[in-house]
């Protein structure tokens, strides 16, 4: 990680196994139903090739169109089942870490925040993302 300010460090336990999270964690029509901030907004476009050197854009918006971003960078780090870390397009590293613990899996997500918006605001939007990853992962 670079010299941005602290990172911020997320987790969550999700009640499957380490392949089915991995695979919902990154499948592009997975991601359009979990990678969800709040009930108004939704994820229209994904593009996802997860190898090292691979390239992803997940487009987030408000469905009334008032606000939006693309989510964009290169993946630097792959390891099936295990770890992925990336660099976004705007230069900041995160990594997402799958730990197996029987039947269940622990994910943790570990980001530079960016500068716009308090930590505060950063933590719950990545929060409740992860909230509707483990609802969407645990009805599958």
């Amino acid at each position: 990680m670079s010299n941005s300010p602290t990172p911020i460090t997320l987790s969550i336990t999700i009640n499957k196994p380490i392949q089915t999270v991995w695979k919902i964690w990154t499948t592009p029509a997975d991601i359009m139903q979990w990678n969800i901030p709040f009930e108004d907004w939704h994820c229209p476009r994904v593009v996802n090739n997860v190898t090292a050197g691979g390239t992803f854009l997940f487009r987030m918006e408000a469905k009334n169109g008032s606000v939006g971003f693309d989510h964009a960078g290169k993946y630097d780090k792959v390891i099936l089942n295990e770890l992925i870390e990336y660099t976004a397009n705007d230069g900041r590293r995160s990594s997402i870490m799958f730990i197996p613990r029987g039947n269940t899996t622990l994910v943790r997500e570990t980001f530079e925040p960016e500068k716009e918006n308090s930590i505060e605001m950063q933590r719950d939007f990545c929060q409740a993302v992860l909230n509707n990853f483990k609802r969407h992962t645990e009805k599958e």
